[in-house]
């Protein structure tokens, strides 16, 4: 077990361990946190009953009996989504010419790899595994 600690490796892992649990952690705390004014938001758009029913006991208006003060909202698109056909027509039709884009550069870096593993294994690899075989041969 002794020997265990005094080995690189051991702590190479401990270390890689902590990298990965305080990425963890960060993210955790950023999606934690894009979610709280969300919350307060929706806290400020939707008074409670308590403060309707204040309201009321100062010298509001009071609603008839039966009647609730809290009125659903009007269904609407949702901040930031914009749902207009011409607009997603634009952007998917870049999106797809960046896409071409892309798999266009990766097929010329996948091909230019491949390109200098050939000619490294018709250089290099196989002139010495023919000199090997000839001369154990």
């Amino acid at each position: 077990m002794r020997n265990l600690w005094r080995k690189p490796l051991t702590w190479m892992v401990l270390g890689e361990c902590a990298v990965v649990a305080a990425l963890i952690l960060a993210a955790w705390n950023v999606i934690a946190a894009a979610t709280q004014p969300v919350a307060a938001a929706l806290a400020a758009q939707n008074p409670s009953r308590d403060s309707v029913a204040g309201a009321s006991a100062e010298g509001g208006s009071t609603p008839a009996p039966g009647l609730s003060t809290h009125r659903p909202p009007a269904r609407s698109p949702l901040p930031g989504l914009n749902l207009d056909r011409a607009f997603w027509r634009i952007r998917l039709g870049q999106l797809n010419r960046d896409q071409v884009d892309f798999e266009q550069l990766e097929w010329g870096i996948v091909h230019s790899a491949m390109d200098a593993a050939r000619r490294y294994l018709e250089t290099v690899v196989l002139p010495s595994v023919e000199r090997a075989e000839r001369g154990g041969g």
